[in-house]
């Protein structure tokens, strides 16, 4: 489909296109500028790789050593369906904008077009050409080389480091690896491989390293009320507001970069807090590294369209950090805005004012304002022994592509009956619940007391609700052994949650009936007998926790019970 796309442009826009290239390019004419390389080397091999699959494929001299490959030029409507079309079809980089002729200088591809300068009406300074003599001898260079510090040292090998030519240690020292790496940048930018750089090509690889920078507005900021200074790109954010415990800087303009300043009082628990309730963000994709440490914690979010990274710190009682959320394939400047966001980051007195504590039993409002990650559907479960498995209903796991428990630990299904619909889960790391079910041997006498814990409203409260009921019936419907029938009016969230009685033993499983043709009253609910249970169990790996004898306890008492053993499962795409 992509290359029908090419194609069809090479047929409808090539004809325009060629017509344009005698026109003067100041006169109404623009660009799909798709692409920059810091090296003309690299900029030449990219043009010939995008010619043999797109028309009107140019390369100009940005200046600063760095070069464009651009398609054009074309009247703006018609750059802006180029963009369009090869933007859905994926044949550019979703970076990929439109460009003035002002932006360029020098054009070097085609190749056979090179020798002539673009006629702008302000045409910018084409640097020249790296000089293939250096200006300095060998000799020279190695004694020029020799006067830096131990800091200027450390820079250029940052500097080979970001341009992909070096993966050692930042020691300062000029070893086999760094001469290695200096010769490798010297040969991609048209220089003699020497393994030395000389003065004027350190000021080329330092000017390449800072020039991914220089057009994000780079500015220190002092935010008095959050007590944070920063350095932040303003040319494409700016502030919003503050709603504690963020202070928001928005885009400005397209360009969908966003930060948040993070700060806020409290201590180790308060930032355990915002650690697990970060990652449950939009902002913050799934996928990627992320490490809590006793005083603060890194979260790296990897998507499709977006990166971000946050960066926290706990300092006495003040919680401080900052997230940068950066489109991705901007790799570059993403990695040296983080270096310099990190470098520049000082805490000032004082942090954005509390939140107002929730209401009981809700989920505590840390996002301020900020959309929560949902998951396609979430259920409830229960802890069946001391590693974390969780039994739950096999509706709830079905068709994932990941499954949580609690929203933030990967599970994975260890067995899934779906005669009975029900599934056993295992964490992919070990938890540590805080109490685990103990099932009945026995069942208590009908119309006895019972009770159901479950996330009724899918994770929408930050705690299970129980619902109180009775047992109404030792059979489902239809006779089924397996199944005993409740007094109870539960809902679509609490399907997976465990049956207690009086004394906080589980019962069985609340799980989903299907009555074909028939619609039941409200208030009947089934749940899965402990005999069906524990032979799900034995072929998950699991040995139920059978219940000792117990007298009834007060609802606040089942309450805290059932809350312990009980857990959202989330099923997510």
């Amino acid at each position: 489909m992509r290359f029908i796309t090419a194609l069809c442009f090479m047929v409808f826009v090539l004809p325009f296109a060629a017509a344009a290239q005698g026109t003067d390019p100041g006169a109404g004419q623009v660009w799909v500028q798709i692409e920059a390389q810091p090296s003309l080397a690299e900029a030449r091999a990219r043009a010939r790789i995008y010619a043999e699959r797109l028309p009107d494929v140019n390369g100009f001299d940005l200046g600063r050593g760095w070069y464009a490959i651009s398609l054009g030029p074309y009247r703006e409507d018609e750059a802006e369906r180029v963009l369009d079309v090869y933007l859905r079809e994926g044949v550019i980089a979703r970076d990929s904008y439109i460009a003035e002729s002002s932006d360029y200088g020098r054009r070097f591809w085609p190749v056979e077009a090179a020798a002539d300068p673009l006629q702008d009406a302000a045409p910018a300074p084409a640097p020249a050409e790296p000089d293939p003599i250096p200006d300095e001898t060998l000799r020279e260079a190695r004694a020029s080389e020799a006067r830096l510090s131990r800091e200027a040292r450390a820079d250029l090998q940052v500097a080979l480091q970001w341009a992909g030519d070096y993966d050692g240690a930042i020691d300062a020292a000029f070893g086999r690896g760094t001469r290695a790496a200096m010769a490798s940048w010297q040969q991609r930018n048209g220089y003699p491989a020497t393994g030395v750089l000389t003065t004027r090509q350190r000021a080329a690889l330092l000017g390449q390293y800072n020039a991914v920078l220089d057009d994000l507005g780079l500015e220190t900021v002092r935010d008095t009320p959050a007590g944070i200074a920063i350095d932040l790109p303003l040319a494409v954010v700016g502030f919003d507001r503050h709603e504690a415990p963020f202070a928001h800087y928005g885009p400005r303009g397209d360009f969908p970069a966003q930060v948040l300043l993070i700060s806020q009082p409290g201590d180790r628990a308060t930032m355990t807090a915002l650690y697990d309730i970060m990652q449950t963000l939009e902002i913050v994709p799934q996928r990627g590294p992320r490490a809590l440490e006793r005083e603060g914690f890194t979260l790296t979010g990897i998507g499709q369209d977006t990166i971000s990274h946050t960066r926290v710190w706990l300092r006495g009682r003040e919680i401080k950090g900052f997230t940068l959320v950066w489109p991705a394939g901007d790799e570059a400047r993403r990695t040296r805005l983080l270096e310099a966001m990190e470098a520049s980051f000082t805490p000032l007195p004082g942090t954005l004012e509390a939140i107002a504590p929730a209401p009981a039993g809700q989920r505590i409002d840390l996002v301020a304002g900020l959309d929560l990650r949902r998951p396609e559907r979430a259920r409830s479960g229960f802890f069946v022994d001391a590693g974390g498995s969780v039994l739950t209903t096999a509706e709830a796991v079905r068709g994932c592509g990941r499954v949580t428990i609690d929203d933030t630990a990967e599970a994975e299904i260890a067995h899934l009956d779906e005669g009975l619909g029900v599934a056993v889960l295992r964490p992919r790391a070990p938890l540590s619940p805080a109490a685990v079910a103990r099932f009945r041997a026995d069942l208590p006498p009908v119309l006895s007391r019972v009770a159901v814990a479950g996330y009724s409203y899918e994770g929408l409260l930050g705690a299970p609700t129980i619902t109180f009921g009775q047992l109404a019936g030792l059979e489902g419907l239809d006779g089924e052994a397996h199944l005993k029938r409740l007094a109870l009016a539960a809902r679509t969230g609490d399907a997976g949650g465990p049956v207690l009685d009086s004394g906080g033993a589980v019962l069985g499983m609340l799980v989903p009936y299907a009555a074909p043709g028939r619609s039941l009253p409200e208030g009947v609910s089934f749940a899965a007998a402990n005999g069906a249970l524990r032979r799900v169990m034995a072929a998950g790996g699991v040995t139920p926790v059978v219940a000792g004898a117990g007298g009834d306890l007060s609802g606040e008492a089942l309450t805290d019970r059932a809350g312990a053993i009980t857990v959202l499962v989330g099923c997510w795409e």
